[in-house]
C-alpha cells in the first residue's frame, strides 16, 4: 500500500532527509585516493552519530544475510550495496557510488551520490554527470497528478540519448517509517503508466546506468551487486517529497 504522510510525518522525513545529506556531504569530502571503504563506513558511523541519527543499513536482514556497514560503498563496476573492507582501498582513477540511509526519530532519509577518484576517463565523467542530471529529470517529473511512469520515462530518456545502460533489476522506491515502501520506481517505463503520484508521497529517487551492458550478477559475499561484463556503473539518489506544487527535495544539502 502506497503510504501517504501527514503533515507531522513530512516535517519528520524533513528533517531525517536534512540529515542524511549532511552525513552523506560529509563522508564524500573525506573520499581520497588511498582511503578503505572501512575508514569511510567507520567515519559515517560517527557522523551518524553526532547528529543523532543511526545507519537503516547495519543490521539490514535479507535473505538470511545480515548487512555489516552503516553505508554502501560501490566502486566502478560494483552497482550497490558494496561493503566496507580494510582491503578495498580506493586508487587514483577509481569512482565511489556513496549510498547512505539514515532514521532519525523513526523515519528515513536515503540519497547517493557517485564521485570521482582523482583523474578518470571522460566516458566515465560523462556516465556520471548524465546519471546526476537524469535524477534531476526524474525529480522534476515528480509531480501530483502525473504517475511512476512519467519519472521512469523521465530517467530512461536521458539514459537512451546517451547510449547508457539502465539497470532493470533494481529500483527506487517508497520510503517512510520503512527504507522500502510501495511504490517502486523502475529507472525504464512509459509516462503515464503506473501508481499515481498524490501530494505527501515520499519516494526515494535512484537512477542507475552504465557504460556498456546493464546485465547484472550477485558477489558471493550475498550484497554486492555489480555488472556482468566489467561495465562501469553509475548511481544517483534523492529523497523526494510530492507536493501540490514542485516537487521538494528532502535530501538536498542547505548551504
Amino acid at each position: 500500500m502506497v503510504s501517504v504522510k501527514s503533515p507531522k510525518e513530512i516535517e519528520k522525513m524533513r528533517r531525517a532527509g536534512e540529515v542524511a545529506a549532511v552525513v552523506l556531504d560529509a563522508v564524500c569530502s573525506h573520499v581520497a585516493t588511498g582511503i578503505s571503504t572501512a575508514e569511510l563506513d567507520r567515519l559515517a558511523k560517527e557522523i551518524m552519530d553526532r547528529h543523532g541519527a543511526r545507519s537503516s543499513t547495519f543490521g539490514f536482514r535479507s535473505v538470511g544475510r545480515v548487512f555489516p556497514g552503516y553505508g554502501c560503498w560501490s566502486i566502478n563496476d560494483e552497482i550497490v550495496h558494496g561493503l566496507p573492507s580494510e582491503k578495498r582501498i580506493l586508487q587514483d582513477g577509481d569512482i565511489i557510488s556513496v549510498d547512505l540511509t539514515v532514521s532519525v526519530d523513526g523515519f528515513m532519509g536515503d540519497n547517493t551520490r557517485t564521485i570521482a577518484i582523482g583523474a578518470i576517463k571522460p566516458e566515465v565523467q560523462h556516465l556520471i554527470d548524465v546519471t546526476q542530471r537524469a535524477l534531476l529529470a526524474g525529480i522534476d517529473a515528480a509531480r501530483a497528478g502525473n504517475t511512476v511512469g512519467h519519472i521512469s520515462a523521465a530517467i530512461q530518456r536521458l539514459a537512451d540519448e546517451n547510449g547508457l545502460g539502465v539497470v532493470r533489476e533494481l529500483v527506487g522506491h517508497g520510503i517512510g517509517r520503512k527504507m522500502h515502501e510501495d511504490p517502486q520506481v523502475p529507472n525504464y517505463g512509459v509516462a503515464g503508466q503506473g501508481p499515481l503520484l498524490r501530494s505527501g508521497m515520499t519516494l526515494a529517487i535512484e537512477p542507475m546506468f552504465t557504460l556498456g551492458s546493464a546485465k547484472i550478477s550477485t558477489d558471493p559475499d550475498g550484497w554486492t551487486i555489480r555488472t556482468v561484463n566489467g561495465s562501469w556503473a553509475a548511481h544517483w539518489e534523492h529523497t523526494v517529497l510530492i507536493t501540490d506544487n514542485l516537487p521538494e527535495i528532502l535530501t538536498l544539502l542547505k548551504k
